[in-house]
């Protein structure tokens, strides 16, 4: 019985990940020249994050709660929700998000739709990061610096990673900002799960390497 690789809207147990090791990785093309220099390109335009959550394996029930994950993901056929233990907000880890964290964009008096994203760094070098599993509920938006209120104001297109505004589109020059808290989609990296057993009512799995799905 064959069964296709999809997205299951569930979240890898969070006493397991608040434990994990991990962060972003950069591919980068570098070329030595004969004379000493080198010639460096851009292989992928978007980072991609692994993580290890074996480090966040401290009990039994951490072993069961990760082998039930496993076996409901068929392993790395389906992906899910992962919270990252240093990055999950729209401000600083120790912050609580605002409406004014993120720039989305700038109103032109048509546009309704702004992508949902993370800015990293500032002016010419700044990244911007799609956020395409945010926690729906903590989304705040603001327009020209005033928060839209109501949930009816705007919703979170899930299939564009998009923010829809309602109401009308933002005046020309209005610019859109946002607050939030998310996920990170990731997989299973890992086609078997090594488990053992440590002490009295203590289990340990070696390793447990989870890998972003890109979107």
């Amino acid at each position: 019985m064959s069964e296709l690789a999809s997205f299951h809207d569930e979240v890898f147990p969070l006493a397991v990940s608040f434990g994990a090791t991990g962060g972003p990785e950069r591919r980068n093309e570098i070329v030595s020249l004969i004379s000493g220099r080198e010639k460096r390109n851009l292989r992928l335009s978007q980072s991609r994050h692994h993580y290890d959550a074996g480090t966040g394996v401290k009990s039994l029930d951490d072993l069961h709660d990760v082998l039930s994950f496993f076996e409901a993901r068929r392993g790395t056929l389906h992906a899910f929700r992962f919270r990252d233990p240093f990055d999950m907000k729209s401000c600083r880890p120790g912050g609580a998000p605002t409406p004014l964290d993120q720039p989305l964009g700038t109103g032109d008096g048509i546009k309704t739709r702004f992508a949902l994203t993370k800015t990293y760094g500032a002016g010419a070098d700044a990244y911007l990061r799609p956020i395409t599993k945010p926690i729906t509920a903590s989304i705040r938006i603001a327009v020209a610096g005033v928060e839209r209120l109501s949930p009816a104001d705007f919703s979170f297109d899930e299939a564009t990673g998009e923010v829809v505004l309602a109401g009308g589109a933002p005046g020309a020059g209005a610019l859109v900002t946002a607050g939030f808290e998310f996920h990170v989609p990731v997989r299973f990296d890992i086609e078997r799960l090594s488990l053992s057993m440590t002490g009295f009512k203590a289990g340990q799995i070696p390793s447990i390497p989870l890998v972003e799905v890109l979107p």
